[in-house]
């Protein structure tokens, strides 16, 4: 989305219009869900994608008519074949775009859609959607109505017609250990729009130089991470420090949170030990069951590279399965 609203912005404030087309609706199997954006700019230049294919071709040339008629429209495909609006494919889904068209005066609001992103704080836009698409209202929200406001695009029926989408997803990838998997975890972790706190012991290792797409970089000893963190129910925490010591202490620490996620690197002797000593400690079986352990999908992963992926899958998984889109 940073690459799409910032492309927007220049152009913008370059004194051209555009049209944001955004999928705010999917259902069935669509290329893309909703939150999936694309700009589409007066010289013909474009940006992000809103699931390629058929559906963006279509998207691209109903967004030159919306700039050439000058008013936002809302498009619903229907991915059948055979049906009302059949744009050849057989996906077997249906995808609502909003194209919303922008001219240079609405550079101030994507400027401060990019803020909120830089902040790092929630925050969600907020698009209330009328006469059929033709007008619209936009606005950048930190708080309000929690049933609109979610971690992942909400779509609100009536009319006017309301859709929210998070500039910022709450919560954050706390990553325990920035050892070889730890370094390759990170940008991949970034790349699927993830935010990282690196957290080590080891001053050599928790530099903020060696972890450049981390937002945060923290060196302390892994018995203070309840007194240096607050750990909520978005947050995931991952663990794989540098000893089996260090692993438990944190674990030991992460199982008294509301974490979404717990992931643990090791071997499946280690897992086990490492439970039967929770266990020990007093924690539940259903609390050790928090633990994902070990960790990744099992994608037969060995090298830092193949073992940040398998993570980063696991991870991705779990968050479309918290989130889902909702249509309210």
């Amino acid at each position: 989305m940073d690459a799409v609203l910032t492309s927007l912005y220049h152009h913008l404030a370059e004194g051209q219009r555009a049209v944001l087309c955004r999928v705010i609706s999917s259902d069935g199997s669509a290329p893309r869900g909703a939150g999936a954006q694309m700009a589409v700019f007066a010289d013909g230049a474009s940006c992000g994608t809103v699931g390629g294919g058929a559906v963006e071709l279509h998207t691209v040339r109903y967004a030159g008519e919306v700039l050439e008629a000058g008013a936002s429209r809302l498009h619903a495909f229907r991915l059948a074949p055979n049906q009302k609006q059949d744009i050849g494919m057989i996906c077997g889904g249906d995808v609502t775009v909003y194209l919303q068209l922008l001219t240079p005066q609405d550079a101030p609001l994507i400027r401060s859609a990019l803020d909120a992103m830089a902040a790092s704080d929630p925050a969600w836009l907020v698009t209330s959607i009328r006469d059929g698409g033709r007008s619209w209202e936009m606005s950048v929200a930190f708080h309000g109505d929690g049933d609109l406001l979610q971690a992942a695009p909400v779509l609100r029926e009536g009319e006017p017609l309301l859709y929210a989408e998070p500039l910022v997803r709450p919560g954050r990838v706390f990553l325990f250990g920035g050892g070889h998997v730890g370094a390759a975890l990170v940008p991949v972790l970034r790349m699927a729009a993830f935010r990282v706190t690196v957290y080590d012991d080891r001053p050599e290792t928790a530099r903020r130089e060696s972890f450049p797409d981390a937002e945060e970089v923290i060196c302390a000893g892994y018995g203070e991470v309840s007194a240096r963190l607050a750990i909520g129910p978005w947050d995931y925490v991952v663990v794989m420090t540098h000893g089996h010591q260090g692993d438990y202490t944190v674990l030991e620490q992460a199982l008294r949170t509301g974490a979404s996620y717990i992931g643990c690197i090791g071997s499946r002797q280690k897992v086990a030990a490492t439970r039967q000593r929770l266990l020990a400690a007093g924690f539940s079986e259903a609390e050790a069951d928090r633990i994902h352990s070990p960790i990744g999908l099992p994608i037969g992963a060995e090298t830092p590279a193949e073992i940040a992926v398998s993570v980063a899958a696991e991870m991705i998984a779990h968050r479309a399965a918290r989130e889902g889109h909702r249509h309210v």
